[in-house]
């Protein structure tokens, strides 16, 4: 079944830059060139609010793994970390010297990677938005930068036309995939963290293995590609281009599923939800739009068991990674279910306790950050008061 057009939101008054869901698929944040962030509420009547505090466009937002953060970066240097409530709050740091195009955090929720116009990468620390290094080996604007799934690489792609591939411990480029013939405007890890895609102004998404550092797949469209995304099954990928289409590529089959039309002007960002069951798209037109996906494989496991290979759209055989991920964790349940229910159901109940707290965590380090700030406002506010009293005193 085709996937199917659930909801429409406007309410930005510039183009869409950025959509991410969070990990509940309560709540949707969208980024736009009006400076503003909205945070879109997945649910019937409840109302979007609109976040204020960027001096310029918006260039780029993410939930955090919790769900209880959102950080953004602008055209105006900075990154805002936001509590997703009705207040807005956040607090500010300056991260770079150029437009901030892209923040992305570790799956742990620890670390902040960025990157920038001013031909760097940078990472955080997310509790005390501390800077932690620079990886600058780009020669041009970096348009986006990711941690893989397990946080020890990263990957960068940039306007020099290569994408990067980091050790985040060693801080070292492992490798320079060079083999675009634009821009590249988009990279991210599929959910193994085994291979990477990218989308380019050459109107091509290719897939990298990143073991092996070779070309797994090559997608040719026919306009410049903005925005990719994975499916967590690992085995779709949606794409945003600049024809005003949303296509959906069949990655086990290496070939193109859908093409869907619903954005007037170019479509400049697409995301899967957490759990794949939605996708979000932005849009020039100042539009955002909720899919459902209804495409969804039964029994990913299987599916991958199966299908290990396809062949990719310009006819060439390719043997498709083995998406690792999927198929152990089949196994490993299977082999499980002789262990008691109940053991499980207070894994799982322990489980949720833990990312609870976490989530409270980051709200707690948040407000501190908030409050210290206040503080330094205040005591730089009596400062001056009391200066100024020493000056009047003087010219008495």
């Amino acid at each position: 079944e085709d996937p199917s057009l659930e909801k429409h939101f406007k309410g930005h008054r510039d183009a869409v830059t950025s959509v991410d869901f969070s990990i509940n698929k309560k709540q949707l944040a969208s980024g736009s060139m009006d400076s503003c962030l909205m945070i879109w509420s997945m649910r019937p009547q409840m109302r979007a609010y609109r976040f204020v505090g960027h001096k310029d466009a918006v260039m780029c937002v993410q939930f955090s793994p919790s769900g209880h953060l959102v950080a953004s970066g602008s055209r105006d240097k900075t990154v805002r970390l936001w509590i997703p409530s009705v207040k807005g709050e956040s607090t500010v740091f300056k991260a770079h010297t150029g437009t901030v195009r892209s923040v992305h955090f570790s799956s742990d929720g620890q670390s902040l990677v960025t990157a920038s116009d001013d031909k760097t990468v940078k990472v955080w620390t997310v509790h005390r938005q501390k800077f932690l290094f620079s990886l600058s080996q780009h020669i041009n604007w970096v348009r986006c930068a990711r941690f893989s799934p397990d946080g020890r690489l990263i990957v960068s792609a940039s306007d020099d036309k290569t994408v990067k591939l980091w050790d985040k411990t060693s801080r070292e480029c492992i490798h320079s995939f060079c083999e675009h013939g634009g821009f590249v405007n988009h990279v991210d890890f599929h959910p193994s963290g085994t291979c990477i895609a990218a989308a380019g102004t050459d109107n091509t998404v290719k897939v990298w293995d990143v073991r092996m550092n070779r070309l797994l797949q090559h997608y040719q469209g026919n306009a410049v590609v903005n925005s990719l995304s994975f499916h967590p099954s690992g085995n779709y990928l949606v794409t945003a281009s600049n024809d005003s289409t949303l296509k959906i590529l069949d990655l086990l089959e290496g070939r193109l599923l859908y093409t869907l039309h619903g954005h007037q002007g170019p479509a400049t960002c697409v995301a899967f939800s957490r759990t794949g069951d939605f996708f979000a798209s932005g849009g020039s037109d100042e539009q955002v739009m909720v899919w459902k996906t209804n495409f969804d494989a039964g029994d990913y496991g299987d599916v991958l068991k199966t299908q290990k290979s396809g062949t990719s759209v310009d006819g060439t055989h390719h043997t498709l990674v083995e998406m690792d991920c999927g198929v152990h964790l089949k196994k490993t349940k299977t082999q499980d279910s002789g262990r008691n229910h109940e053991q499980q159901e207070e894994e799982n109940s322990l489980a949720n306790t833990l990312e609870h707290i976490m989530g409270q965590l980051d709200v707690l380090t948040q407000t501190v950050s908030i409050l210290e700030q206040r503080l330094t406002l205040t005591e730089d506010k009596l400062k001056e008061c009391l200066e100024n009293q020493q000056k009047i005193i003087q010219n008495k």
